[in-house]
């Protein structure tokens, strides 16, 4: 959730930036609207604070000298005040529910150095890292290797599912399983914590990261319950804080997790239909990191440099992407987008997205720190460290030989 005193106090600019990103004007000024009711309930409502504290220490004087008549006049006095101020403090309430729930779907604001644009078509590269290999041969797509090998079974997805989910068979359930082993000791050398959280969430939880309420046709909910599968890890391990008050974060907490991931991909029907790049089911690597604002940044340059240095251990060929405003995610103030070569489509698809969230999720969460004797709104950053089944496709297409056949990185031969 964005800062609601900066949005009323600096209406114009903060209204710009957020349009930069796309976000609808006309919540915008409603949410403008209700501050401008706000105001006036405030102003009644403070004077008569004020005189109410003023006559209650009267009475106190009266009691004490035993004047009851005049305390007890003082008292009716007190009572209309009391009276007039639970009307307003009512209605004032009423405003600030409604303001709250608007606020839920604002999203947050990007930082000053994100490029301006409209779509991915205006993201800004950063570098490239690898250089792509010159094939001798036409390179095959991944879906026609995974079924001349028998790795991949699409038939039997749709069959037990419906379409958008696959069956790994073979050597690719083995790979699958040994990059989910590689990408966790990976990072945990790197300083991550690891952690296996569960992938059925409450909807306070999905609130407090902010897939509730914008993105609920994107999930899969439990029928009867109010659970909802999650589309990513970074939902449970951001929450591990919620509503908690960390009393030491000299140190950012950084932790990994694998879950798989599940998504309806609403909007998405008609893009990568074949093979398994766009799936309702997945397997995912999360980073998350919580810390100080005044690291946030910091930490940020680190995980991309994890995702991206376990990329070229790989030695898969990738680049970076700093992403456009009107390409950001709800929730991130920034990301860079990380993006695999793919042989066969011959251009870079994205593998992994790290976003600095800045404070949004933990004014949501109520994720705060000491520092000293006060609380403060931690920072929350997260990132794919990678997603599993498109390393998987990754592999496939960059590793295949002229035969049809895969080789496997050496990384990953203590695995299998």
């Amino acid at each position: 959730m964005i800062d609601l005193k900066l949005l009323e106090n600096s209406y114009e600019e903060t209204k710009e930036k957020l349009l930069k990103k796309g976000v609808n004007e006309d919540l915008l000024e409603t949410a403008k609207s209700l501050f401008e009711k706000q105001k006036p309930l405030k102003q009644q409502i403070e004077p008569l604070q004020a005189q109410r504290n003023s006559l209650s220490k009267e009475i106190g004087k009266f009691m004490k000298n035993k004047e009851i008549d005049k305390a007890n006049e003082v008292k009716k006095e007190v009572e209309e005040i009391k009276n007039k101020m639970l009307k307003l403090e009512k209605e004032l309430n009423k405003i600030n529910e409604e303001l709250s729930l608007k606020a839920l779907s604002i999203p947050n604001i990007p930082d000053n150095d994100v490029p301006v644009g409209k779509d991915e078509n205006d993201n800004v590269e950063l570098k490239k890292v690898l250089t792509p290999r010159k094939f001798d041969f036409e390179p095959k797509p991944h879906d026609e290797l995974g079924v001349n090998l028998d790795w991949l079974d699409f038939e039997k997805g749709v069959k037990l599912a419906k379409s958008r989910f696959t069956v790994f068979k073979k050597d690719a359930a083995r790979l699958e399983r040994a990059l989910i082993n590689y990408m966790l000791d990976f990072n945990r050398q790197r300083g991550y914590e690891e952690a296996y959280v569960p992938f059925m969430v409450n909807r306070e939880t999905m609130t407090a990261t902010g897939q509730l309420p914008k993105f609920e046709e994107d999930l899969f909910k439990i029928e009867g319950e109010e659970l909802f599968l999650i589309p990513t890890a970074e939902v449970p391990l951001t929450n591990l804080f919620r509503d908690e008050i960390i009393k030491d974060l000299n140190e950012p907490i950084k932790m990994t997790a694998y879950t798989p991931c599940f998504r309806k991909e609403a909007g998405s029907y008609g893009r990568d239909t074949k093979g398994i790049i766009r799936q309702h089911q997945f397997d995912k690597v999360e980073l998350v990191c919580i810390t100080k604002p005044e690291d946030s940044d910091k930490i940020f340059e680190e995980m991309v440099q994890t995702a991206s240095d376990l990329l070229t251990s790989l030695n898969l060929p990738h680049r970076l992407l700093n992403l456009c405003t009107g390409d950001l995610g709800f929730s991130a103030a920034k990301t860079i987008d990380l993006e695999v070569w793919i042989p066969s489509q011959n251009q870079y698809r994205e593998i992994s997205s790290v976003s600095n969230v800045r404070e949004f999720q933990a004014r949501r969460a109520k994720i705060r720190y000491k520092d000293g004797k006060k609380n403060r709104l931690a920072n929350t950053l997260n990132g794919s460290s990678l997603a599993v089944g498109r390393t998987l496709v990754a592999i496939m297409e960059n590793f295949q030989t002229k035969d049809g056949q895969i080789e496997i990185p050496e990384v990953l031969h203590k695995y299998l």
